[in-house]
C-alpha cells in the first residue's frame, strides 16, 4: 500500500494569470485582498518540516512525487496499483479544492482499477458545485466500485445531483483506538503540556479567546493551544520573510499529546472535536459556520452528542459530563462495520 506524493501545483502560465487576476481585481473594486501569501518551496520545507518528518515515518509513500495534474495519470499507469481509495477532509468541496476531478480520480479513466471513495467529505448540506463540474463529476463517480461518505447530508448531496447512494461511515481517524495515537506520542518522547485547557482554534477572534480565558477561570484550568504563532489563514509575506519561525507547525505527536493531557478542550475545528471523542475528553465545540457546521452535525448526532456544540453568548453549563461508555459503543461498533466494509472492497 502507497500514498501518492501529490504537491499540487498549476502550471507557471495558470499561476501567473490568476495572481494577476487577484491583483487586478484589489485594485479596481476591492473585491480581493491580496495579503495571504503563497510560500515558495522553500519556505514549505521549512514550515512543513515536523509534519513533513512524520509523514515520512509512518506512510508509506510512492516514491515518485508528481506536482502537476497530468503526472498522477503517468505514475499510476507505471505503478499498476489494484485499486486507488481517495478520502476524506473536504476532498469534495469545490471551494477547498481546485483539482475537484482528481479526487473523483478522472486520471484513472480507461484504466483497469478499484475505484474507491473511503469518506469523502463535502463538508456542507448545500451543493457547491456548478453545472458543469455536476455533469463531469457524476460520470466518474459511477466509475466507482464503493462509495462511502463522511456526513450524513452527504448521502443527500451525492444522490440528489451525482445519481448514487453512498454509506455514511466514520473518519478514518476514528478507525483507530486511543492506544494507537497514544504509542505514537511515547515514540517520540513527547513532553507533557503546558496546561490543561487545550484550545484548538482554527479561526480565533477577540470573542473566541475571550470565551476560553473565561472559562479557565471559571473551571480553574489553564489554557494552552498547539499551533503557531501565525496561523496559514492569515499569515503575509512579511511573516514568512521575516519570521518564518512563528509559521511552522508543530509535529503530529505533541498535537496529539495536547489530547492526552487535556482536562477539557475547546474547538472549533472537525478533527478537534473527533479526537476529543476518541481520548474521551469533555469538549466543547464553537460553531463554525465558515469551514462547514454540516460535518459537526453529522458527527454529534452520530455519537448523541449535539448538546456539546454551542454558540459565543450562551448559557453553558461547562461541568457536563460525557456518557463516554456509550460513545465508547457507538465508535467501536461502527468502526468494526467500515473496516470490514473496506476490507472486502478492497479484497
Amino acid at each position: 500500500m502507497e500514498t501518492l506524493d501529490w504537491n499540487a501545483k498549476y502550471s507557471k502560465l495558470r499561476t501567473c494569470l490568476s495572481e494577476g487576476k487577484q491583483i487586478l481585481l484589489h485594485f479596481v473594486n476591492k473585491q480581493v485582498e491580496v495579503s495571504r501569501y503563497n510560500p515558495t518551496n522553500a519556505e514549505l520545507d521549512i514550515i512543513s518540516q515536523h509534519t513533513r518528518k512524520f509523514i515520512e515515518r509512518h506512510l508509506t509513500l510512492c516514491p515518485e512525487k508528481a506536482e502537476l495534474h497530468k503526472e498522477l495519470r503517468e505514475i499510476v499507469n507505471r505503478r499498476q496499483y489494484d485499486a486507488i481509495v481517495v478520502g476524506s477532509d473536504q476532498v469534495w468541496r469545490p471551494s477547498y479544492n481546485p483539482w475537484l476531478s482528481a479526487m473523483f480520480l478522472d486520471f484513472t479513466e480507461g484504466m483497469i482499477v478499484k475505484r474507491v471513495a473511503y469518506a469523502a467529505s463535502f463538508g456542507t448540506s448545500v451543493w457547491e458545485f456548478t453545472p458543469a463540474m455536476t455533469k463531469k463529476c457524476a460520470r466518474l463517480i459511477n466509475k466507482f466500485n464503493f462509495v462511502t461518505v463522511r456526513e450524513k447530508s452527504g448521502v443527500n448531496l451525492c444522490r440528489d445531483n451525482l445519481g448514487v447512494t453512498p454509506t455514511h461511515v466514520l473518519d478514518p481517524t476514528l478507525l483507530l483506538n486511543k492506544e494507537d495515537y497514544i504509542s505514537l506520542v511515547k515514540e517520540d518522547q513527547e513532553p507533557v503540556s503546558e496546561g490543561t485547557l487545550f484550545y484548538y482554534i482554527l479561526d480565533p477572534n477577540d470573542e473566541k479567546n475571550a470565551l476560553i480565558n473565561a472559562v479557565a477561570t471559571k473551571m480553574g484550568v489553564k489554557p494552552f493551544t498547539i499551533m503557531p504563532r501565525c496561523q496559514a489563514e492569515n499569515r503575509t509575506k512579511w511573516d514568512v520573510k521575516n519570521r518564518i519561525e512563528d509559521c511552522v507547525f508543530p509535529g503530529v505527536t505533541k498535537w496529539l499529546r495536547g489530547f492526552m493531557d487535556a482536562e477539557m478542550v475547546i474547538v472549533d475545528s472537525f478533527h478537534g472535536a473527533v479526537f476529543s471523542i476518541i481520548f474521551n475528553k469533555p469538549f466543547w465545540v464553537l460553531a463554525n459556520a465558515k469551514r462547514g457546521n454540516a460535518r459537526f452535525d453529522s458527527l454529534l448526532e452520530m455519537f448523541g452528542l449535539e448538546d456539546r456544540m454551542i454558540a459565543i453568548g450562551e448559557c453553558v453549563d461547562w461541568s457536563a459530563p460525557i456518557a463516554w461508555d456509550r460513545v465508547n459503543e457507538i465508535r467501536k461498533s461502527y468502526a468494526q462495520r467500515d473496516i470490514e466494509l473496506l476490507l472486502n472492497t478492497l479484497s
